[in-house]
């Protein structure tokens, strides 16, 4: 999985793609601590790009809304493909994070 992060419109966007799993899901557990851990930030993940999500990965974006949560920084996932949001669906995550259809919304509400 590769790990893009920029800033658009006052926001850290985190860019994912390829697979998200046990193997992989370190880096971005590094990378989401890092952004949740700063005040004053607003995050944004990008699913765009992202191939595949395991269960390991599912609990590496439930451990990064906890810390946004917890630090009461604004979080939003976006353009998930359709396999992504799949597994979100089943994992009820759409009722529990906001979810937005493409980053031009996202940006807009966070």
């Amino acid at each position: 999985m590769d790990i893009n992060i920029s800033e658009e419109n006052g926001c850290q966007v985190l860019a994912l793609s390829g697979r998200m799993d046990a193997l992989t899901v370190k880096a971005f557990d590094e990378a989401a601590a890092d952004l949740a851990g700063r005040a004053g930030v607003k995050i944004l993940v990008d699913l765009s790009q992202l191939e595949f999500i395991s269960s390991a990965g599912l609990r590496g974006i439930l451990n990064l809304a906890k810390a946004a949560g917890k630090n009461r920084i604004p979080l939003g996932f976006c353009c998930l493909t359709p396999m992504v949001n799949e597994v979100f669906t089943i994992s009820n995550f759409q009722s529990i994070m906001k979810v937005f259809p493409d980053k031009a919304a996202a940006l807009a509400s966070l």
